[in-house]
């Protein structure tokens, strides 16, 4: 008898002989987000269409560690985690104590009602579905005092599954869902310090996409507790990305030149669409297949519909936004649940909110932004050069 997981997956089952792409690169993932949070050595293996997690051997049977369960639910590609005992190939009276054994020690205080589910994957073994649930109940009934059999509404289910091995579980722990990270190719994000760009990384890379990132500085109306803010939203994408390339790039020349020469109310237009041409360029070095950023439609001046049509205007590259749809409190409810909304509210300015204009305009035509953008022609190709010149990258994980 030994300690294993039992790790479903939802949407990777339906991948047909492409499927064990999916499932190699889950496992992968598993392996890694482990390794980062435990010592020990976890074996990640898949076996007849499931993925398992061998603990090691010095672990108590029934102790699942919380640190082990909180690394597994941050793996994208996981529908439900289940701590399970496995049994070696066993006859039916060593399953039923095994079963027994299980149930007084996790149910046996308090009145609980049970069903048991069982399934025969492997066809030879003596006894039925039907039969094992019909017998295994019974026993449990003689043994356990306190529980009762409700067919309809259990408390607890009891799963028994016949394969290879003998499974025997109760608990399915929800996991994040989605797709393995690396199975949808790789975008650059477009990373600031507030509240959106977190969520439309986290939410892309649920996706399957892994992630690089890019911050615009502005030293020095934008400090370094500003640029260490975005660090550290980086970081805690991480844990459900892993590790992220940061590229910090110094924007306060080509800023202040927008802001010299360009209509002020135009500033966040035109600041956006060269932040937005600097990071295609580092994207297709990167080899990125596409932007990503956190705008969502009417949320402010730059992200009404013809804004985004305005800076969109100079990629080539697709622009994903995961969160184009979202009220703000969607959001900020997804920004709690991946611990990003204390970090990004932090008091610290970012490099659009220091050169806003007061009476920015909504409705931007893209032949006058082009036009205004002339006045530019005898410096930005040098300025963006110098920038991407003196790009930092960090490394967060």
């Amino acid at each position: 008898m030994k300690t294993v997981y039992l790790i479903k997956y939802a949407e990777i089952g339906v991948k047909g002989k492409n499927r064990y792409v999916f499932e190699d690169a889950l496992i992968r993932c598993i392996q890694t987000a482990l390794d980062r949070v435990i010592a020990d050595t976890y074996v990640v293996h898949r076996s007849q269409g499931r993925i398992y997690v061998d603990v090691p051997d010095d672990h108590s049977p029934d102790a699942f560690a919380d640190e082990e369960t909180e690394a597994l639910k941050k793996v994208f590609g996981i529908a439900g985690i289940c701590p399970v005992l496995c049994l070696s190939d066993t006859g039916f009276d060593d399953l039923a104590d095994a079963a027994v054994d299980y149930m007084k020690k996790n149910y046996g205080e308090g009145e609980h009602t049970f069903k048991v589910f069982a399934r025969r994957a492997r066809k030879n073994y003596p006894m039925d579905s039907p039969e094992i649930c019909m017998e295994l109940g019974g026993r449990i009934l003689d043994e356990c005092s306190n529980l009762s059999v409700d067919v309809h509404e259990p408390q607890i289910e009891l799963n028994v599954e016949i394969r290879e091995n003998i499974f025997i579980y109760s608990r399915i722990i929800p996991g994040l869902g989605g797709m393995p990270i690396g199975t949808g190719g790789k975008a650059m994000l477009l990373l600031s310090g507030g509240i959106d760009s977190p969520v439309a990384g986290y939410s892309i890379a649920r996706r399957g996409v892994s992630l690089e990132a890019v911050y615009f500085h502005a030293p020095p109306y934008t400090s370094e507790r500003a640029r260490q803010k975005v660090v550290d939203l980086a970081a805690k994408i991480s844990v459900y990305t892993g590790p992220i390339r940061l590229h910090v790039i110094n924007f306060t020349d080509i800023q202040m030149a927008i802001y010299e020469k360009c209509p002020h109310d135009e500033l966040t237009i035109i600041m956006r669409r060269y932040m937005m041409r600097i990071a295609e360029r580092l994207a297709t070095d990167a080899g990125c297949l596409g932007l990503v950023t956190g705008e969502s439609i009417g949320q402010v001046a730059s992200q009404t519909m013809q804004s985004l049509l305005c800076t969109n205007e100079v990629c080539s590259l697709p622009v994903y936004r995961p969160l184009i749809a979202f009220d703000k409190q969607d959001i900020v409810d997804i920004s709690e649940r991946i611990d990003t909304f204390e970090t990004s509210i932090l008091p610290y300015e970012d490099c659009c909110t220091i050169f806003v204009a007061k009476h920015p305009v909504t409705k931007p035509n893209p032949v006058t932004i082009r036009r205004h953008e002339k006045h530019l022609a005898d410096c930005i190709d040098e300025l963006v050069e110098q920038a991407l010149a003196r790009d930092e990258i960090i490394t967060v994980k």
